[in-house]
């Protein structure tokens, strides 16, 4: 059944607008009748109501309204306020005029003034006037809440807001009597309430910010990407956001309002609480995953008045901290070639692919030993994108290129104020920043003895220690390395730690020098042709200096080469057109290249004592010489073995000190283990002279 309200009023018009104003919210629910003392329907025992709305001026005394009124009913006043329109017009008035407020009495005018002021309409001289006042000076401006009849003429602008309408606050005191407070979240009494100023103008204000405030503080706890749980003074929960639900298997309205420690018995809460310090992140094992939590006392004038734990699982901790890592590297921290940009068929250049392929898809480090120039780097990149790191970044460094102080930093990271010149809030460091990747290290030959202790730990234990910090960091880093110089003789001269060179030297390969790349010197030609958009041609005598001489330089000199000779601007590239430095090389290679011969058979002459000794070094350095024909390696296996089919007598050990006295005289470098061995420039240049001669 609907509910019976009735409103009693002095006056049967304001009595109607009043009945309206409560049927519009709630008429679906209820009854309205009016009671007016002026036409006599107040008068007398009123019939019984689930609830009476009295206006004040209705009837004199308490006595009078227990008199009509039937005895345990539900009575509330009637409050009324202004609409928000009709203050907005006030407020456009300029500050200091002098406003008329026309009322039927006194009283009622007075009333109406303070309640004006209440709102926030404070910038008038609001002036009572009613029926009988006498108005002595000039005012231009009169309000009247419907009584304009009483308006003295002279008056050039009247506002007449008609009857004041209920509050919005005596709305919700009816809802609440009548246990329809579910009407509150309704759209009559929502847009009602943005039509009525409210009589309790700062409370609302106030109330409005820190809704406002709490609506803010539900959303941003509700994006955290960690779990967030909020207690006050007592320790009882007063906020608890659906991830911290979510990880802790519990609902937000089973907790709120318990005691932190009878929910979560595992967050120290009441220590936070008792000693006003913050509980540092910890790991604790919750339904079969690894949770970080900590806690934070909020403070308040050195008093505790709550606390707020984070709660976090461990892996979704890690995953993010790698995305912002990747986010805070800078452009270019990712691997650029692949081995197919590794151009080459040169059988040693072939190998050296094949072999970094295996071994790139180990986790083990890398060591690349090279000239400079060889593409170790390129090399360096091509590991990881075919490394199962491939999707992580790739951070290259010239380890020997920074003093030791600055490499620390920019390998390790620093706290805020490690040092002079530090980054507000630190920094992460090669390694942070390189988690899940791989770091290149460039020249690590150059890395003095106390930096490579530091990267001795990081390869031992994966953790490293920001500078000037004592919190230890987890990083899972692939290190490929790089140097140009044998570590073994580092390492003998105690420049180089063989500890380290043993954990770097897990897996090392050899790249070949360009001259020991035959046709490679020119399909590499061809290539940055290609990329400098370069159209010469080369002569056959341009060519064939070329793919003789020793480039020191390497890749990095021939590319520099194509772009020298595409500037010259001739189709035709002669001998004379090369580089200065490389045809300043050429004129003393064929001064010096008599003498050389000479000095050489000088040398032969020396070490060989017999013809049949010299067969064999003969036939050892032409056995050499094919080999480097065919771009291959030999070994002392291959060459026992074509000295059997030749029918000539030789031992391995005979091959052996042959080897080392051809490498002294610099025609042979020895390969390392099964590697086998290879003719220099050197060495073929005195053989071709030697076979000329026999020709």
């Amino acid at each position: 059944m609907k509910k019976q309200i009735s409103v009693v009023v002095l006056d049967p018009l304001a009595g109607a607008s009043y009945a309206e104003e409560v049927e519009s919210l709630f008429g679906e629910y209820a009854e309205i009748v009016v009671y007016s003392v002026r036409d006599g329907s107040a008068i007398g025992k009123l019939p019984r109501a689930d609830l009476f709305a009295i206006s004040t001026d209705a009837y004199g005394s308490t006595e009078e309204v227990d008199r009509h009124v039937p005895v345990d009913s539900e009575v509330m006043s009637i409050e009324v306020t202004f609409l928000w329109k009709t203050l907005e017009q006030l407020w456009k008035i300029p500050e200091g005029t002098s406003v008329l407020l026309v009322n039927v009495t006194e009283t009622m005018a007075r009333e109406a003034i303070t309640q004006l002021n209440a709102l926030g309409v404070n910038h008038l001289r609001f002036i009572p006037f009613y029926p009988g006042a006498i108005l002595d000076e000039k005012v231009d401006i009169a309000l009247t809440p419907g009584e304009s009849r009483y308006v003295p003429d002279e008056v050039k602008m009247v506002i007449d807001c008609d009857h004041r309408p209920c509050s919005y606050g005596m709305m919700i005191e009816m809802a609440l009597r009548l246990n329809l407070e579910n009407l509150l979240e309704t759209e009559p009494f929502l847009n009602y309430a943005k039509i009525v100023a409210s009589n309790h103008y700062s409370f609302d204000l106030m109330y409005a910010k820190s809704r406002s405030r709490e609506s803010q503080f539900h959303v941003l706890m509700e994006i955290l990407n960690e779990g967030l749980i909020g207690v006050n003074e007592k320790g009882e929960i007063l906020a608890c956001n659906k991830k911290a639900c979510e990880i802790a298997k519990v609902s937000e309205e089973f907790v709120l309002w318990k005691r932190g420690e009878d929910v979560f018995p595992y967050i120290p809460f009441y220590q936070a609480l008792k000693n006003k310090e913050e509980i540092p992140e910890s790991v604790t094992k919750l339904y079969g995953s690894n949770i970080s939590i900590a806690v934070i006392p909020v403070m308040r004038k050195n008093e505790c008045i709550g606390a707020f734990a984070t709660l976090q699982r461990f892996n979704e901790q890690e995953s993010r901290q790698n995305e912002l890592r990747k986010q805070l590297l800078q452009k270019g921290h990712y691997a650029k070639y692949t081995f197919d940009d590794v151009i080459g068929v040169a059988e040693p250049i072939k190998r050296v692919k094949e072999i970094l392929k295996r071994m790139a898809i180990t986790e083990s480090p890398i060591l690349i030993v090279g000239e400079t120039g060889t593409g170790k780097e390129l090399l360096a990149h091509a590991v990881h994108q075919a490394s199962k790191r491939s999707n992580g970044p790739f951070i290259p460094i010239n380890v020997a290129a920074m003093p030791e102080n600055l490499l620390e930093s920019e390998l390790f990271g620093y706290e805020e104020g490690a040092f002079t010149g530090a980054k507000k809030g630190g920094r992460l460091g090669l390694f942070e920043f390189a988690h899940q990747g791989t770091l290149f290290l460039d020249e690590v030959e150059g890395m003095s003895l106390a930096m490579q202790v530091k990267l001795l730990r990081v390869l031992q234990e994966g953790e490293v220690m920001r500078v000037g910090g004592s919190r230890i960091v987890r990083v899972d880093v692939r290190i490929v390395a790089a140097t140009n110089e044998l570590l073994e003789e580092n390492v003998k001269n105690g420049s180089f730690r063989k500890d380290l060179y043993y954990r770097l030297n897990a897996l090392t390969v050899l790249v070949p020098p360009l001259r020991e790349r035959g046709t490679d010197i020119l399909l590499l030609l061809d290539n940055f042709k290609t990329v400098f958009d370069a159209t010469f041609e080369l002569s056959e005598e341009v060519k064939n200096f070329l793919q003789h001489y020793s480039w020191p330089g390497n890749v990095r000199e021939l590319q520099n080469a194509v772009e020298y000779f595409n500037y010259l601007g001739k189709q035709m590239v002669e001998v004379e057109d090369l580089p200065p430095t490389m045809f300043k090389m050429k004129n003393m290679v064929c001064e010096k290249k008599e003498e050389i011969i000479n000095s050489n058979n000088d040398q032969l002459d020396k070490i060989i004592p017999n013809q049949k000794s010299t067969s064999l070094f003969e036939f050892v350095l032409g056995q050499l010489y094919e080999a480097s024909e065919r771009d291959e390696y030999i070994g002392r296996e291959k060459i026992l073995q074509m000295a059997k089919k030749q029918h000539l007598v030789i031992s391995q050990k005979q091959v052996r000190e042959i080897l080392i006295q051809l490498a002294d005289l610099g025609f042979v470098i020895i390969g390392r283990g099964r590697g086998g061995s290879r003719i220099t420039v050197k060495g073929r240049e005195y053989w071709q002279e030697q076979n000329n001669k026999r020709v």
